[in-house]
């Protein structure tokens, strides 16, 4: 089976987003703009963090699947590719977290 990927379930939702399916819960979101979809974003943020704490393995994998979906629509609405947010990542590899925490501007 090949892997799944995120540029896969990008693609996935800009499809869905503007696809005008009354019953896809991305066209909903992208409908109901950046507000409501950063509000999902928390929500499931939140129900991750919980399940970390209580161990709960499936729970945790199921709270971090919709986690990922819904920081990927806020991306989509915000009209940031996933690409960006990989650049970033790759940008900071080459250094340790507290030397680019640090280089961060304050504010």
């Amino acid at each position: 089976m090949a892997q799944f990927s995120l540029a896969e379930l990008e693609t996935i939702i800009h499809q869905r987003a503007h696809s005008g399916d009354a019953d896809s819960w991305t066209a909903k979101l992208f409908a109901k703009g950046i507000d409501k979809a950063a509000q999902k974003v928390g929500e499931e943020a939140v129900e991750t963090v919980i399940a970390a704490i209580r161990g709960d393995r499936q729970a945790l994998v199921s709270e971090s699947a919709d986690l990922i979906y819904h920081w990927l629509v806020v991306l989509g609405i915000a009209g940031i590719p996933l690409d960006d947010v990989l650049k970033e990542l790759e940008s900071r590899t080459g250094r340790s977290g507290i030397a680019e925490k640090a280089s961060r501007p304050r504010g």
